[in-house]
């Protein structure tokens, strides 16, 4: 067979060992769709078999148009003629090959590489990925899911709509009188007088709030429900220690990112000293950053997204190691997760005794016409599909409905100060 390739490439790129048959990577490609508002991108790796094709996710949704780049430039012409079940060679390869390594684009770009080679292995053995992983040791992941308003009241309103339909988990978030506020809209604009930045983010507020909306939240729903809270990076090691201590009567399950990563090297007396489970590390760039916050004893459930670190085979081995270190897994999975890559989140939640929780995202209706497959959460939990490889596959068609446009993170993030003015981690 001849296998076309658009570059030249050196003979040190051709096939290395020989193989069991002669399939073999013919071409690989960036997809970019936004049927939900969010930039997605997904990588498709296309093989001389007819119609044995894998997808993967490659989303970074602040700056895809360099993963993009990244995977029809580079990776394309690293791995076109060799063979696709080299999965953890063809990683490392693409890893190695640019000498200075790691950070979110090579690693989402990766991890797209990384997925789609998954997806092709389960399609040729007419498996789903989660049994060429060994198998279930669960029948579902639990999930949690987001309850956010402007007040409290609002917050909780959604929150009882979610426990009603059936979920177990719900995380909490409340406005502020701020631009920053995170995970809802701000309770109102009204400036605070004769501050240099009247929209500026607060830490006494923002600490007084949720300490009463966890209040309110037990006082309203009880002991059952199983509560949780997003700090997004926002608190010195100090200040979460003081919010931990204060939201004890109230049992949340964790605090997320209680300190931006430039303090992560605290998380140990920061955890030492909390009194609520401190699950971190959404912002891991690469396998080494999620696998010392595993090892050095700084978190109770490890919060990777794992698009960001590299992929379905990163994630595997950190689950591996939660599984020795007493860590649980709760992957990131809100809605700049594609479809193919909570497929990958719930493989790996399946078959790993280091479970804790699984981030839940409801994908509209759009969502579902582009990827054919998607999973559904059903009462807060999430199945995997039975279909060989990941069960999802993209509509070009429809995606292209949907383009793709530059991120509004940029101009939200530049607005994240506080009373001052200085800029604070987003």
């Amino acid at each position: 067979m001849t296998i076309a390739t658009a570059v030249p490439r050196p003979e040190t790129l051709e096939q290395p060992w020989p193989t069991g048959d002669g399939v073999r990577i013919t071409g690989v490609r960036a997809i970019t769709t936004a049927p939900e508002g969010i930039a997605l991108v997904v990588v498709r790796v296309d093989t001389n078999v007819d119609g044995l094709y894998g997808l993967g996710c490659a989303t970074y949704t602040q700056r895809w148009h360099s993963v993009v780049s990244f995977v029809e430039e580079h990776l394309a012409r690293l791995v076109v003629g060799r063979y696709p079940g080299d999965i953890e060679d063809l990683v490392r390869l693409a890893r190695f090959s640019g000498y200075w390594r790691e950070g979110p684009v090579t690693n989402n770009a990766i991890s797209g590489l990384d997925m789609a080679l998954w997806d092709i292995a389960g399609k040729r053995a007419g498996l789903p990925v989660h049994e060429l992983l060994g198998g279930r040791v669960r029948a579902a992941a639990d999930t949690y899911i987001h309850a956010g308003g402007r007040t409290i009241d609002e917050t909780l309103d959604q929150a009882e709509a979610f426990l009603e339909a059936g979920w177990r988990h719900v995380r909490l978030q409340v406005g502020q009188n701020a631009i920053g506020t995170y995970g809802t809209a701000p309770r109102s604009l009204d400036p605070h007088p004769g501050a240099p930045y009247p929209l500026g983010w607060r830490q006494g507020e923002y600490h007084r709030n949720t300490v009463e909306l966890f209040r309110a939240a037990r006082e309203r729903f009880g002991d059952e429900p199983e509560f949780l809270h997003d700090v997004h990076s926002r608190l010195t090691p100090k200040q979460a220690v003081v919010l931990a201590r204060a939201l004890e009567p109230y049992r949340p399950f964790f605090l997320e990112d209680v300190v931006a990563p430039e303090d992560w090297d605290h998380l140990p007396e920061v955890r030492e000293a909390s009194p609520v489970p401190i699950a971190v590390g959404e912002l891991t760039t690469s396998l080494q950053d999620a696998a010392r916050l595993v090892t050095g004893r700084g978190v109770d459930l490890i919060r990777s997204h794992i698009s960001a670190i590299g992929g379905l085979t990163a994630a595997r081995k950190i689950a591996t190691l939660a599984e020795f270190s007493g860590v649980r897994t709760a992957w990131h999975a809100p809605g700049d997760t594609s479809p193919v890559a909570a497929a990958a989140n719930v493989a790996v939640d399946v078959t790993s005794p280091a479970f804790g929780i699984q981030e839940g995202h409801v994908y509209p209706d759009a969502v579902h016409e582009v990827f054919p497959g998607t999973l559904s959460i059903e009462q807060g939990w999430l199945t995997p599909n039975e279909a060989p490889g990941f069960g999802i596959d993209i509509d070009e068609r429809a995606a292209a409905a949907y383009p793709a446009e530059l991120s509004g993170h940029d101009a939200w993030a530049a607005g994240v100060r506080g009373l001052d003015g200085g800029l604070i981690a987003p």
